[in-house]
This record gives structure tokens, sequence and C-alpha cells, in this order.
């Protein structure tokens, strides 16, 4: 089974936190935005049936006061209008868009003809109100009286629209927070799951540390014992590597006891040669056949000098693994 690098998860668990930390943001800063933008139609549509209220005031007014200014009445109309185009058509000047649903949109349609036919009436009232006669007078009346009718019926759609648009903004919102809601719970799962891969990497690496331990601590007159660790694969790596270490000295040790026998060996046969030369000493001084003993000496002296060789080589041998850790000792401490 292939086994995960510690970098990658810390590197995966942090692109995950980046992007959920990013969601979280940029859902609340839109949400944010969508409030503000939907505060300001809701104003608009809430500011329709003031308007709409201030129209049919200045009416009444200039009613009963005819020598009094239109510029009230034709500034709040001018205003329906342009808020009632920007609430159905959209605004980008005031950043407002078009109608967002198809039941806002209908309730609009419905708002604009109740509008065109108050609209009519304004501009009947004051085109009559300019005049002083006993049947203008009349129709006027009556004209004022189809005003007060119809207006509460113009303000009563209106405010269907205002809830509309105030039920339309708490619905996205209520999305918008579920959403929040459900980037915060997976950003808890995920530093959830950190903590316990980092106190399972934490574990590894104690044990790692633990084991490289009891590996300093055994006799060194016996082999010594490979570290068994199951981890992420960084610690694996880190494994073979002590391992390896290991395994170069319990061949140096080898080698070593090898040696030493091989040393004995010498010894023992460098003792055996001073007693056969001990012997071949008394044998000359007892014998005449000085060419055939000088022959034999000559042979030990051959045998030892094979041993000696044989020894020498261990001893190079020892030497070479010797120098072969001192370079893996130096590789691991340059890096």
């Amino acid at each position: 089974m292939k086994k995960n690098r510690i970098s990658t998860k810390i590197k995966s668990i942090g692109i995950l936190f980046f992007i959920l930390m990013t969601s979280i943001i940029t859902t609340t800063i839109y949400l944010n935005n969508k409030n503000e933008k939907d505060a300001l139609i809701i104003n608009i549509a809430g500011k329709q049936r003031m308007l709409s209220q201030n129209i049919t005031k200045n009416i009444f007014y200039l009613y009963q006061n005819k020598e009094a200014s239109f510029s009230e009445l034709e500034n709040s109309t001018t205003e329906f209008i342009y808020n009632l185009n920007s609430l159905r058509d959209g605004n980008q000047l005031s950043g407002i868009m078009k109608a967002p649903t198809d039941e806002i949109a209908k309730q609009l349609m419905k708002v604009e003809i109740l509008w065109k036919s108050f609209h009519k009436n304004i501009e009947y009232f004051k085109e009559l109100n300019q005049k002083n006669d006993s049947f203008t007078n009349l129709s006027l009346k009556k004209l004022i009286d189809t005003i007060y009718l119809t207006n509460p019926t113009l303000l009563e759609e209106i405010d269907n629209l205002v809830s509309m648009y105030t039920k339309h903004s708490e619905e996205k919102s209520t999305q918008l927070k579920y959403i929040q809601y459900f980037f915060a719970l997976l950003l808890i799962l995920l530093i959830t799951y950190s903590f316990f891969e980092l106190k399972t990497m934490e574990e590894q690496a104690k044990k790692f540390l633990e084991e490289s331990k009891k590996v300093i601590e055994q006799n060194i007159n016996e082999p010594l014992t490979p570290i068994k660790i199951d981890g992420e694969n960084e610690i694996v790596e880190a494994t073979k590597t002590v391992n390896h270490f290991i395994n170069k000295i319990n061949s140096v040790m080898s080698y070593s006891t090898n040696a030493i026998e091989y040393s004995k060996n010498a010894s023992l046969k460098l003792e055996e040669l001073t007693d056969e030369f001990d012997k071949v000493i008394n044998e000359l001084t007892n014998s005449n056949d000085l060419s055939k003993q000088l022959n034999k000496s000559e042979d030990i002296v051959i045998q030892s000098q094979e041993y000696l060789i044989n020894s020498t080589k261990r001893l190079q041998e020892l030497k070479n693994e010797l120098d072969k850790i001192l370079q893996t000792c130096n590789t691991m401490k340059s890096s």
C-alpha cells in the first residue's frame, strides 16, 4: 500500500483550508453587497408608497388653493415614474437589477397599469385646475373623488410589491447563510481532521525517536536490531535510511570479528612457528644435514607469511568499511 507523504497531506489541508476560508469570505462579501442592494430596492419600492400619498396630498391641497405651485406635485410625479422604470427595467447607475422573479415582474406590471390610470387623472387635474367655471368645478370635484377612491388601491398594490421584494431578499439571504453554515461546517471538519492527522504524525515521529534511542542503547558487542515502523512516507524513508546504516554497522562488526579471529589464528601460528623454529635449531645442532633443515624452515616461513597476508587483507577490509560508515555519517550530517 502506497503511503502518503506528510508534505502532501499538509499542502492538501492548507489548500482546502484556503479554499473554504475564501468561500466563506466571498459569500460574506456577496451577502453584504446583496443586502445593501436589496435594502436600496426595498427603500425605493417603499418610497413609491410615500410618493403616491404625497401626490394625492398635493392634489387635495391644490384643489383648495388654486394659486399654489405645482412644483412639488411635478417633482413627486417625475420621481415616481423614474423609480417605477428603475424597478421594472433595472438601473445600472443606481446598481438596481430588473425584477428578479416573474411574480415581482407581474406585480410591477399591475402597479404600472394602476399608475397609468392614476397619472392620467393627475394630468387631467392639472388641466382642469387652471379653469374656473361651474362645469369645470363639477368635473374637478368628480375627479378628486375618483383620485380619492383609486389611491388606496394603488397604495395596496405598492405595499404588496414591497412585501414581495422583502420576502425575496430574506429568502436569498437565508440561502446564502445556509451556504455559509455549510462552509463553516466543512471548515470545522477540516480542522478536526487536521488535528487528528497532526496527532498521528506526532506519534509516529515520537515512535521513530524512541526506536532510534533503543538502537543507541543496544549492546554494541551484539548485532543491532533494525527499526520497524509503519507510518507516513517520510517516516518510512527515514526508517530505511537508519536501517541501512544499522546494516552497515552490523557488517563492519562482522568483518571486525572475523579480522580478530584471523589475528588470533595468526598469533597461534606464530607461536607454533616459534616452537618449530626452536625445534629446528635443536635439530640443526644435532644433525649434519643442514640443507634439509633450512628447506624445512623456509617452508614454515612461507606459510606464516601467507597467514599474515590474509590477516592484512581482513584488516584492510575493516578499514574500508569504517571509511564507508564515516562517509555515510558525513552525508547524513550535511543533509
